[in-house]
């Protein structure tokens, strides 16, 4: 991750949970007040942003915050399981508390449910993507849980490659215009990748040599026939309406690529409570 970014991130996030003062925090405690806090997991799941990101939040806040990471990402935790402890100042722990947690609770999810998907086509050539469907703001962290779960990363914008659509197809009238376009713009080391919802679109893309064909909402049985009729001519992605009870039926089909949506749109957050104690 881009340290600037997620940094400057962060002091955003900060900014718009705290306002101009903590008034519940400050009527409590004085500057002198310390303590010590620990974040516990109340579940099992895959670990995703203690270290780069609640660390990062609270060394935001003051710099001085010690911060003893207990749970590496990538590591499975169970109930009760300590992840992290930071002692300082308590008006800065509990400035940030929710911002830290809102942003785990929402990576651990994320890291979780793709190891789900990862584990459920173990057995084939298939690699599970994530997609551009990610919370604004949120983008670089969301896809970074995708790859401690052990997804990988689709484009992070639309400058990162091409990828023409149904859209594109459509104002342009064929696959064929479209991509004649677009070669004509783009540097020659870039691939092309085209969205095809038919086996007739699929021999279109052969016929244009496109780098990756994305096979959109087929059934199982007609990317079967999509990846026979392809033969090793392009990558070839699958996508749409992917879930847990299909991903291995597609992922038996062949296909190169697995594009999940639901991997930073619907995964479910991780249950984590942080628990504060005084020291002085």
């Amino acid at each position: 991750m881009d340290d600037l970014f997620i940094n400057k991130a962060i002091n955003y996030f900060l900014i718009e949970d705290i306002g101009n003062r903590d008034i519940t925090t400050e009527a409590i405690f004085s500057e002198e007040s310390h303590g010590r806090a620990v974040f516990i997991a109340k579940g099992s799941f895959i670990v995703a942003g203690i270290r780069e990101v609640a660390v990062r939040v609270f060394k935001s806040l003051n710099p001085e915050v010690e911060c003893q990471v207990f749970a590496n990402d990538g590591e499975m935790v169970n109930n009760e399981d300590m992840l992290l402890e930071v002692s300082g100042p308590v008006i800065d722990l509990l400035k940030g508390e929710r911002v830290a947690l809102n942003l785990i609770q929402r990576l651990c999810g994320i890291a979780t449910l793709t190891a789900s998907f990862v584990d459920a086509v173990k057995s084939y050539r298939a690699t599970i993507v994530d997609t551009r469907k990610t919370t604004p703001g949120l983008r670089i962290l969301e896809k970074y849980a995708v790859r401690v779960g052990g997804g990988r990363n689709h484009r992070f914008n639309l400058a990162d490659g091409v990828l023409i659509k149904d859209n594109h197809i459509a104002a342009c009238g064929s696959i064929r215009t479209a991509v004649e376009l677009v070669r004509d713009q783009v540097p020659h080391m870039m691939k092309i990748e085209v969205e095809a919802e038919s086996l007739e679109q699929v021999r279109e893309c052969l016929e244009c040599q496109v780098d990756v064909i994305m096979l959109d909402n087929m059934s199982v049985a007609m990317m079967r026939k999509a990846v026979k009729l392809v033969n090793g001519k392009a990558v070839i992605e699958a996508s749409g309406g992917v879930s847990l009870k299909n991903v291995k039926k597609i992922a038996a089909t062949g296909v190169d690529l697995i594009s999940v949506g639901r991997l930073t749109h619907s995964a479910p957050a991780c249950d984590i409570s942080m628990r504060l104690s005084l020291l002085s």
